[in-house]
């Protein structure tokens, strides 16, 4: 299924929306995405910075996994996202903007990225 998936302020865990009709399809606590893309709404990023008010404007894009899926051998980067702090989501380590990963696990707290 593809997929959209942000963090849930209110539940403390991801929302995951269904592409195909749009709507919520479930909410989880751990997330994998192969084929994923990393999504910012300036328009979004901007109103919460004018109304200092949370809102959805901030997601990964891709192909929904089983989170029992193998993983790669190699070391994951970490990529994060803060509207006050930057434009876009970004490399914990190197600040470089992040547009996209060919596997994507969002965990409580975490992103996890292989390129």
């Amino acid at each position: 299924m593809k997929a959209k998936v942000y963090r849930n302020l209110h539940k403390k865990c991801f929302s995951v929306v269904d592409l195909a009709t749009g709507r919520v399809a479930a909410h989880q606590l751990q997330v994998v995405l192969k084929d994923a893309s990393f999504r910012v709404s300036e328009a979004g990023r901007q109103r919460v910075l004018r109304t200092r008010n949370k809102n959805v404007h901030a997601y990964v894009r891709g192909e929904l996994l089983k989170t029992n899926f193998n993983f790669p051998d190699c070391e994951p980067r970490e990529a994060w996202y803060n509207p006050y702090k930057v434009k876009t989501f970004v490399d914990k380590e190197t600040n470089e903007p992040v547009k996209s990963a060919s596997l994507v696990m969002l965990a409580p707290g975490k992103i996890f990225y292989w390129t």
